[in-house]
């Protein structure tokens, strides 16, 4: 099996494709608490590292983690806002933003793997006039990488929601083909997603065990192997905001809500004009959904049926997090895990294609 180790892991959903994939997760680093604790409870075999990357000397990665050598993959989303082609007198590795992307090299030229993963937001790749894919480019070209990206649509890969990131694709000695990476075949909806979750809407002795037997290929895969439902626990907003919500179709936002549903104490008039189209956005059943942020009780979307958004389950089953992965922390931490991870279906996709360039090249 390939070994691989997942930097800024966060809960793991980048790890978890990898492992569908075939792949074993050697190591995880975060250092978030509680995304480590959800790390670690799922990768059980693999080592949960609760650290600020910056203080893990070369000493201290060898003692956690060991022998470096034997890695064949680094994955992982480090920040690149640094990059930046301002003036002449702009010192790059004196950028504090800049500190924890050359981690993450040091990390490659410790292991010098086959393949590394780097994901980020869409926009890397036209701010500043595409400087940082240039930089990021340079940087891995110079030890004997190849390096290529895609842009690419979760929804595309057998996940209920459209979500746009960014992958670059870094290839020891060889240009990775991102054609290779498959599209799936089934286009799962929010309802398949969701929809055998409404029934325990009411239940008041919060029995969350689905007994019925799953209904299509998405809900084999979510379902855990006892049925159990985790992290649904249901909460309703203030009174305004559900009143609000409430005249919103599905697909509509806050275009659809009364004029004077958005009068504040005071009196006065909020301002509508500019709000973005996803504020008070209601998802639609029959659709995939629109990209999972990391939001809690300030989140844009709201569920299909109720006057709420989302539990963090079905926020994660969104993000095609089987009912079996657990997520630990407050709330806050719970949501932030679930909105800030790689959809797992979709780094399962991009996993397999690098597992089987890797498989042709023995």
């Amino acid at each position: 099996m390939y070994k691989f180790i997942d930097l800024f892991c966060g809960c793991g959903g980048l790890s978890l494709g990898f492992q569908m994939a075939g792949m074993c997760p050697v190591a995880g680093i975060d250092f978030k608490e509680s995304a480590i604790k959800s790390y670690q409870n799922y990768f059980v075999g693999s080592q949960g590292i609760c650290a600020d990357i910056l203080q893990m000397d070369e000493n201290e990665i060898r003692e956690r983690i060991g022998d470096l050598s034997s890695i064949d993959v680094i994955i992982g989303g480090p920040p690149c806002q640094g990059f930046s082609n301002a003036n002449k007198n702009y010192v790059e590795l004196d950028d504090p933003r800049n500190k924890l992307f050359f981690e993450f090299v040091k990390f490659v030229d410790m292991a010098s793997p086959k393949v590394v993963l780097i994901e980020n937001v869409p926009q890397i790749i036209t701010k500043n006039g595409g400087y940082a894919k240039q930089r990021i480019t340079e940087i891995f070209t110079e030890r004997g990488y190849s390096v290529s990206n895609a842009i690419l649509d979760a929804s595309e890969y057998g996940v209920p929601q459209k979500r746009l990131r960014n992958f670059f694709f870094i290839v020891k000695g060889k240009e990775f083909d991102v054609h290779s990476i498959l599209k799936s075949e089934i286009r799962p909806t929010v309802k398949d997603a969701i929809g055998e979750l409404y029934q325990f809407e009411n239940d008041e002795k919060n029995n969350r065990t689905l007994v019925d037997k799953p209904c299509g290929e998405y809900q084999k895969y979510i379902r855990s192997n006892d049925g159990y439902v985790p992290n649904h626990d249901i909460h309703y907003p203030a009174q305004i905001q559900q009143k609000r919500i409430s005249f919103v179709p599905q697909g509509g936002n806050w275009r659809d809500v009364p004029e004077e549903l958005w009068q504040t104490s005071r009196t006065t008039t909020t301002n509508r004009t500019n709000r973005h189209s996803s504020a008070y956005k209601r998802l639609k059943e029959d659709d995939v959904s629109v990209t999972i942020d990391a939001g809690n009780q300030h989140s844009n979307y709201y569920h299909p049926i109720y006057n709420r958004i989302p539990t963090v389950r079905e926020a994660a089953r969104i993000q095609s997090f089987p009912d079996e992965f657990r997520f630990f922390g407050t709330m806050t931490e719970q949501y932030l895990q679930v909105g800030n991870a790689v959809p797992p279906l979709l780094a399962k996709r991009i996993a397999e294609a690098i597992k089987e360039m890797l498989d042709n090249e023995k």
